[in-house]
C-alpha cells in the first residue's frame, strides 16, 4: 500500500543526490534502514521524528521533503487546499498512527519554521517514546485538550490555550481525555 509516495521519494532524491546508500543514512541518522527503505518505497507512511533525524544526517531542512515547486513570496494555504496538502503521521512507529500532521507551507522554499495542523485522535495514549531534536516548538489548541509531556513534566491545555518550548528536551503531544483534538503546531529547527 503506497502511503505518500512523493514525500518518500523525496527523501530518496535527496540521499542519492548525496550519494549515500541506505545502510549509511541508517548510521548517520539512528533510523533503521528497513525502515528507511520501506518510507522511500512509500509502502510506510512517514512519521515525523525520523523524518527529522534523516533531514540532520543529510545536513538539510525537513522542508526539503515538503517542497513541491519552489515559492519565494508568501505561500498561502487556503480551506479547499487542505483536502490536498501533504499528510504524513507523527513519531515513529508504524503502531503510532494517532497523529496526522498537514503541512502549511509546502511551496515555500528556504524557510526556517515548519508549520503544520495535527490532527491527534482519542488513541494518542502514546507509544512510550518522547521525541527530542534540536530547535523549538509552538503548539496552539484549535480543538479539544492535549496533554504535553515535556521533560519530567506534563501539562493539559484547552481550546486557545497554548505552549512554546525547546524541543531539545525530550517531549510528547497526545490528545487528552475522550475527544480527538486540533492543534497549529510550529517547529523551528536551526539550519
Amino acid at each position: 500500500m503506497a502511503y505518500n509516495v512523493k514525500l518518500g521519494e523525496r527523501v530518496k532524491l535527496t540521499r542519492e543526490k548525496f550519494s549515500i546508500s541506505v545502510e549509511e543514512l541508517s548510521e548517520r541518522s539512528g533510523i533503521d534502514a528497513a525502515m528507511i527503505k520501506r518510507m522511500e518505497d512509500g509502502d510506510l507512511a512517514p512519521y515525523l521524528n525520523p523524518l527529522i533525524k534523516i533531514a540532520r544526517a543529510l545536513g538539510v531542512r525537513l522542508g526539503t521533503f515538503l517542497d513541491d515547486k519552489e515559492q519565494i513570496g508568501p505561500v498561502i494555504t487556503t480551506k479547499q487546499d487542505m483536502a490536498q496538502v501533504e499528510r504524513f503521521r507523527g513519531v515513529d512507529s508504524e503502531n503510532d498512527r494517532n497523529r496526522t500532521f498537514f503541512s502549511l507551507a509546502l511551496n515555500k522554499t528556504s524557510r526556517h519554521m515548519e508549520p503544520f495542523i495535527v490532527e491527534l485522535s482519542t488513541s494518542s495514549a502514546g507509544n512510550g517514546k518522547l521525541s527530542a531534536h534540536e530547535g523549538e516548538e509552538f503548539i496552539y489548541v484549535l480543538e479539544g485538550k492535549v496533554k504535553i509531556l515535556y521533560g519530567d513534566d506534563s501539562f493539559t491545555l484547552g481550546t486557545g490555550e497554548s505552549i512554546y518550548y525547546d524541543s531539545v528536551i525530550e517531549h510528547d503531544v497526545l490528545a487528552a481525555g475522550d475527544a480527538p483534538a486540533k492543534i497549529i503546531a510550529v517547529v523551528h529547527e536551526p539550519a
